[in-house]
């Protein structure tokens, strides 16, 4: 029940795996979408989070949500969180 407070509070984000090379890594190409303040235009962003996913369950071209954590290194502070569909 503590572990379902906690999570709560996390940020939580979905994207597609683009790697999954490392043991016990993959790497989450995560895009946001928002509209730029002059020109009013849609500007599509990305940004690839590493994540720590313990069972090496997601492959690549997978739809997964994936969670604040501790860091785990210099790069790995993100957690898989689910998979939501596979490719």
């Amino acid at each position: 029940m503590t572990t379902e407070i906690n999570n709560s509070f996390k940020r939580k984000l979905t994207g597609v795996v683009v790697s999954n090379k490392n043991e016990k890594t993959i790497v989450v190409n995560v895009q946001r979408r928002y509209k730029h303040s002059t020109y009013s235009k849609f500007i599509t962003k990305s940004k690839k989070y590493h994540a720590h996913d313990v069972e090496n369950k997601a492959n690549l071209g997978d739809f997964v949500t994936i969670i604040e954590s501790r860091p785990y290194s210099k790069l790995k502070k993100w957690e898989l969180l689910s998979i939501n569909t596979a490719k």
